[in-house]
């Protein structure tokens, strides 16, 4: 019995570093610290272990020389020497956290990409996204809710991981945000949008949600100066910044009907996708839509016979999507090549003429 009862209080002690540990990757990271009496107060709540703050400090020291990455604070105190009474220097550690491998916004990207994968059973896919969960800190979880749809997707601007950290702490405050906002020029790179006086475009903004779609993520929101709903690529965002102000409420924008975001009825209704062969296509295109024009062809193109206001666009690209393309921007587009194409166009066209005559 004796030796029973020293083992079962080896036990709890031989533990004690891991529940440190435990405590210290659930309940912390940068803007969550724990000092020891917090330490103290979790062993003793949840793992019914009482200890000092001695064997706090002495654990995780010993989990920073085991190369756990634990931050902390030391602040210099001085105290009188027990034996001479003179005052001497003692340092104390507090604001104690721990370091995660991924930050949030690595994690949320991960978690994005399993939850919307078309090649992993739906099981298993929550369950390797609620062990991506335990990487982060009790905190990190309401924060997903903010993208909830999404495909593969491709990085242009280095600013995302930190622009989706602040849409979603705004999204979760109620905030309004502003930002510059890139477009591709001819270039093919990104470029902020300018006024016509030549300087760099603000927008205020009312978000209200993150989702990504055909591999790209866009922000569900409102221009402050307007009364409708707008979509903006989050990637194009750039020196994004939280305004103390509330945001507009969505139902009080025009076409909500007094409702709040429907969002599984907004997606369905915002759909862009097709399949069909690849054509070489070439096209007279306005210069204003030269990010979409990027955006639907990617960067397998061409520009040629650029003036102040066109340019002509060579690429190889999806039919219909061009097809699509050249419908939705008809004053802007003039398609040239193929012959196919255009004959087709002219088709639509004169069917469309033929519909709006009849209903006379």
């Amino acid at each position: 019995m004796q030796n029973y009862q020293k083992d079962s209080e080896y036990k709890p002690k031989k533990l004690l570093i891991l529940n440190i540990l435990e405590i210290l990757r659930k309940y912390t990271d940068e803007n969550h610290r724990l000092g020891q009496k917090e330490i103290i107060d979790i062993l003793k709540k949840e793992y019914n272990m009482s200890v000092d703050r001695k064997a706090i400090k002495r654990n995780i020291m010993d989990l920073i020389d085991a190369g756990y990455d634990i931050e902390y604070t030391e602040t210099v105190r001085m105290t009188p020497n027990k034996k001479t009474g003179e005052m001497e220097e003692s340092y104390v550690w507090s604001d104690f956290y721990y370091a995660n491998e991924f930050s949030n916004s690595e994690l949320r990207m991960l978690i994005d990409s399993l939850v919307f994968s078309r090649h992993i059973p739906y099981s298993q896919r929550k369950e390797l996204v609620e062990k991506l969960e335990k990487l982060s800190s009790v905190y990190f979880k309401p924060s997903i809710k903010h993208i909830v749809t999404a495909t593969d997707y491709n990085l242009d601007n280095k600013e995302l991981f930190y622009t989706i950290d602040i849409l979603d702490e705004a999204i979760t405050a109620k905030k309004k945000v502003s930002f510059n906002y890139y477009e591709y020029g001819t270039d093919k790179k990104l470029h902020c949008r300018k006024t016509s006086d030549g300087t760099v475009r603000e927008y205020k903004i009312n978000p209200y949600q993150m989702v990504a779609k055909e591999g790209k993520y866009y922000l569900i929101c409102n221009n402050d100066k307007y009364m409708d709903v707008s979509n903006y690529r989050v990637d194009r965002i750039a020196n994004i910044k939280i305004l103390d102000e509330d945001v507009k409420p969505f139902k009080s924008l025009r076409g909500a009907n007094g409702q709040p975001l429907d969002l599984q009825k907004y997606m369905d209704e915002h759909v862009y996708m097709y399949a069909s062969d690849t054509i070489k296509a070439k096209f007279r295109v306005s210069k204003a839509l030269l990010s979409d024009v990027v955006d639907m062809f990617e960067k397998n193109l061409k520009f040629s016979d650029e003036s102040s206001a066109y340019v002509t666009v060579t690429a190889n690209v999806n039919e219909i999507s061009m097809f699509q393309f050249a419908k939705n921007y008809s004053n802007d587009v003039v398609v040239l090549e193929p012959k196919s194409l255009i004959e087709k166009l002219k088709e639509d066209a004169k069917q469309t003429l033929k519909i709006y005559d009849d209903l006379k």
